[in-house]
This record gives C-alpha cells, sequence and structure tokens, in this order.
C-alpha cells in the first residue's frame, strides 16, 4: 500500500531525490513526470528551474503546503501500490485540482484501489462506499447519494458545505 497524510513531508534535496525516495529500483524520467501529471504537479515542477532537479529545502518550505501534498501523492503513485490511501491528503487543494487529480488517479491507475479519508462531502461523491465514523462508531454506509436520503448527518454536513443538499 501507498499512504499519503494530510502533513506531508519532503526532505532536502531535489525533487527527483523526493520523489523517489526510498525506491531500491530506478525510475524514468517519464515515469517521474507521470506520476507528476497524475498527481497534478507537472505545470508547477516544469516550471521550475532544474524542473525534476529543482532544489528542494528542508521540510519542502521553498513550496506551498498544495504543492507539498501534490508531490507527496506523486511520491505515493510510484509505488505502484494496489492500494493508495489518500488520508486527507488533498486538504490544501483547491477543489479543481483535487477534481483532476482524483480522475486522473481513476483513469491512468485503474487497478490502484483508492481509499480516501475525506471531510469534504464533494470529494467522497467519486466513492463506491462511504463509511461515516463519529467518535469511532459507524453512524451510517453507502455512496453519496443513498447517504443523502438516508443519513440526517451526512446531510447536515453535506449542507454546511455546501449551503445546501445536492
Amino acid at each position: 500500500m501507498a499512504y499519503v497524510s494530510q502533513k506531508v513531508e519532503l526532505f532536502k534535496g531535489t525533487i527527483r531525490s523526493n520523489l523517489t525516495l526510498g525506491m531500491e529500483e530506478t525510475v524514468s524520467d517519464q515515469e517521474l513526470w507521470q506520476a507528476l501529471e497524475i498527481a497534478q504537479a507537472k505545470d508547477f515542477v516544469s516550471d521550475k528551474e532544474g524542473q525534476l532537479d529543482a532544489e528542494v529545502q528542508a521540510g519542502g518550505r521553498n513550496f506551498s503546503g498544495g504543492q507539498k501534498q501534490r508531490l507527496s501523492i506523486a511520491r505515493a503513485v510510484l509505488r505502484r501500490a494496489p492500494f493508495l490511501i489518500l488520508d486527507d491528503a488533498t486538504s490544501a487543494l483547491d477543489t479543481i485540482t483535487e477534481s483532476n487529480l482524483l480522475k486522473a488517479v481513476q483513469d491512468k491507475i485503474p487497478n490502484t484501489s483508492l481509499i480516501l479519508i475525506s471531510q469534504r462531502t464533494s470529494t467522497l461523491k467519486i466513492a463506491d462506499q462511504i463509511f461515516l465514523l463519529e467518535k469511532g462508531e459507524q453512524l451510517a454506509l453507502g455512496n453519496h447519494e443513498e447517504l443523502m436520503e438516508t443519513s440526517q448527518v451526512y446531510r447536515e454536513i453535506n449542507a454546511s458545505q455546501h449551503g445546501k443538499e445536492d
């Protein structure tokens, strides 16, 4: 499995060294760019001087929160794991970038099961099953449409985020 948390870490080095961190096998530039494309990071990396070999300061201080999240997701995508867990890992992304990222994961790595942990109902709309928890207890289970029909708590969460029920 590959795991990306909300709090991501980048390390002093280069974009390339951060993406391939801990990997024993050689990764081609093509594979790196493909992972960056899936993670919606290709544009800002290609704009950096040095591109894949651009400097990363300790802690990724020279990147925004959203850029760090996307680089961490690209690192996870490179693992080609059967399970990709995104634990609120898109929280610093705008909804359009997040939507493009999730669509790219579904379209370009179809043999990977995506497990999303999110507080945004808009993120969860793509899920086959949503497991709604409160204080460790299951409140509801179903897809977005089913939960909108059957779960008052889910409807309230959705309404608080979108100002209406959709």
